[in-house]
């Protein structure tokens, strides 16, 4: 019995260690910088919130920088306030010019940036949001939002690296906005997206008659069978009844 306890003890503490050095290579998942929600509609209006976690065990996160593509302006972002942060936004000149409501902008946001107050920021162990309003949304299929995220200490975490599908994440991935083309636009189409295309009311139509004519012409063979069994089954009994 104590060689078995012993045994089993044993057993124990080697699970145990394999356990503690698998976990000491994997190591605790990094918390990235990202945008919720991560998909939203070409064309529409959005809330989206930029979710900024402290990965320092020692420093705040005192400021955030978010840039918004080149290749995708805005023509409205606005900013939400957040109690102890300030916020400035960056405009650049845009060609051809945006159109919204009717108006044409020849401007666009393309950098906002969030101070928190002299002591405050992202404490270790803490997360924070910033929200933003953006649209109309750019015709494109995704929008990097390029992420600079400064600490206390003077360190700075760049989340700058595109992710490519079906690739590994890499090590600093910048958040990423998905777009889908709304419904009823060209790209939403069942011909763009590889579906049949619908049918035309001729083509309904005549499928719908030759239906029923091939539904007559089954229910008229049918018939005809049954007749047929029936005579059969007559011509049987006539034929095996003995006569007088």
């Amino acid at each position: 019995m104590i060689r078995l306890r012993r045994s089993a003890s044993a057993a124990a503490l080697t699970l145990a260690a394999v356990t503690a050095t698998v976990l000491g290579f994997a190591g605790p998942a990094a918390a990235h910088v990202t945008v919720n929600p991560k998909e939203a509609t070409q064309g529409s209006y959005g809330r989206f919130a930029i979710r900024v976690p402290n990965e320092s065990d020692t420093a705040s996160t005192v400021k955030i920088e978010v840039n918004l593509p080149e290749n995708a302006p805005v023509g409205s972002v606005s900013t939400m306030p957040v109690p102890g942060w300030t916020v400035a936004v960056e405009k650049r000149k845009v060609d051809p010019p945006i159109e919204v409501h009717g108006s044409q902008l020849t401007e666009a946001v393309s950098k906002l940036t969030w101070t928190a107050a002299a002591g405050g920021g992202v404490k270790p162990g803490e997360f924070q949001e910033f929200p933003i309003s953006l649209g109309p949304l750019p015709q494109v299929d995704k929008m990097v939002l390029k992420t600079l995220q400064t600490y206390s200490d003077g360190n700075v975490s760049r989340w700058i690296e595109e992710p490519t599908p079906g690739a590994e994440e890499p090590e600093n991935p910048a958040p990423v906005l998905t777009l889908t083309a709304a419904a009823g636009s060209p790209s939403a189409s069942p011909a763009a997206a590889g579906a049949p295309a619908a049918k035309d009311d001729d083509e309904d139509d005549d499928s719908g008659s030759t239906a029923v004519v091939l539904g007559v012409a089954g229910l008229l063979a049918g018939l005809g069978g049954l007749a047929l069994g029936g005579l059969a089954f007559a011509r049987t009994r006539r034929e095996s009844t003995p006569k007088p």
